[in-house]
Parts: C-alpha cells; sequence; structure tokens
C-alpha cells in the first residue's frame, strides 16, 4: 500500500560521511547520499547562511538528499562551510563573511571531481550559497549553476560578468515573496547574464516553506539534470 510522501520520509540511497580538506587547512564535515542504481548526475548544494540558521541540513537541501537518488538518480553532495554546525557536527574554522568561505567551495569542488569521481557535478545554492556559487564555483568542470533565493548581498557586477562570458547554464529559482530579491528586481539585476533562466515560483517565500514549495525546487532541479524522470512521485 503506497502513502504520501512527507517531511519526514526518506528512500533508500547509499549515505556516508566526508570529510573535506580545505586549503588553508581546515576540515569540513559533510555527506553524500548517492543513488542505489545509476548515477546520472551529482549536485553540490552550498547552505544558506549559517549566521541565520543555514547549514547542510536546512530543509530543502535534506529532503532533496532523502528523496532525489531514489526518485531521480541524482547524488546529493552536502557540508557544513567553515563554523557551521549541523546534527552530524561542526565544521572546523569561523564564518568568513562569504571571503574565506572560497576555500571552502574549491576544497568542495575538487573533493567531488578527485574523491568522489563525480562525472557530471552541478553547483546548487540557496540564498548565502548563492552568492558561494557565483563568485567562487568557477571550476570549468562544473557544468553549471542552481540558484535558489539568490540575495546577491555579496556577489559584485564582475561576478555576474564573469558567468556573461563563461557562458555556462544557470537556472536561478525567484520566490514571488522573497524578502531580498523579488522576481522583478531580479529580472533587472540578472539582465547580464543572457544565457540565465529566471523561474518565478508564484506564492513563494525565500524559505520555501511546505511540501509544495519542495515539490517544486526538487522538480525544477530535476528537469535541469534528469528530465526523464519527471514527473517525480508524490507517494511511495
Amino acid at each position: 500500500m503506497s502513502e504520501l510522501i512527507r517531511p519526514s520520509t526518506v528512500l533508500p540511497a547509499n549515505r556516508r560521511s566526508i570529510t573535506i580538506h580545505t586549503a588553508d587547512g581546515l576540515n569540513l564535515i559533510g555527506e553524500v547520499a548517492t543513488p542505489i542504481g545509476a548515477r546520472i548526475g551529482s549536485i553540490l548544494a552550498l547552505h544558506p547562511l549559517p549566521t541565520a540558521g543555514g547549514m547542510m541540513d536546512s530543509h530543502v537541501y535534506k529532503k532533496a538528499a532523502n528523496r532525489l537518488p531514489a526518485m531521480a538518480g541524482i547524488e546529493i553532495i552536502r557540508f557544513n562551510t567553515r563554523g557551521t554546525t549541523s546534527e552530524a557536527g561542526t565544521s572546523d574554522g569561523s564564518f568568513g563573511e562569504g571571503v574565506t568561505e572560497k576555500f571552502d567551495v574549491e576544497a568542495a569542488i575538487e573533493y567531488c571531481l578527485n574523491e568522489l569521481g563525480v562525472e557530471k557535478l552541478w553547483v546548487m545554492g540557496w540564498s548565502f550559497g548563492t552568492d558561494l556559487a557565483l563568485k567562487y564555483a568557477r571550476d570549468p568542470r562544473v557544468l553549471g549553476l542552481i540558484l535558489l533565493s539568490p540575495p546577491l548581498r555579496t556577489s559584485e557586477i564582475s561576478d555576474l560578468e564573469f558567468w556573461a562570458k563563461d557562458g555556462r547554464a544557470i537556472t536561478a529559482l525567484i520566490p514571488e515573496f522573497d524578502d531580498y530579491l523579488q522576481p522583478a528586481a531580479a529580472a533587472e539585476a540578472f539582465k547580464v547574464i543572457p544565457q540565465i533562466v529566471l523561474i518565478n515560483v508564484e506564492e513563494a517565500k525565500h524559505l520555501w516553506v511546505g511540501e509544495p514549495a519542495v515539490y517544486r525546487v526538487l522538480s525544477e532541479i530535476t528537469k535541469i539534470i534528469s528530465p526523464q524522470s519527471l514527473p517525480l512521485p508524490t507517494e511511495v
């Protein structure tokens, strides 16, 4: 007998803890959730602002790790940036205001490619994590970016110009009622990047609270990486 997928639903995957070593000597804790079957693509998830409670277990990322390996063959790699705490523990170091986190992002990308053997890597940022992605996820082996609720808090015009010239795919999900950057402002701010796909999500908020919002986010992620897996199931 099937049952509805709930916030607590955890579907089968190979899950293991990881430790990422940065160039400036820190150990960052994380987890990888790998499909039991074919690995169609992989996402490195950069979490929201740690000083506002963001961490690798922030709910959209936790649910992505709990569901997408089984539903869509998508591997989810999460980690805590420096000084950030989750149930699994605390990464070394202290919050770097989005500056020293450059080492974290670069080390995590290297870990994905060299230690995990990822072949198709996408970087996804949420809120603070979108700024980290835009500023530091420039490794040419990254296929593209997925941005959830980008506030453009620390990203500069030069960062946007880099991606415009680079040409890699970028998709941004913009909540209608975002606290920081709503659709009209996002369209203006991102117009420098011609290839960006802006998806305006009606009635959504910055934190994507509620199962309908989570389902929409996970569906948009899947559309990019594993479109043949759509529509995502709502029951198991």
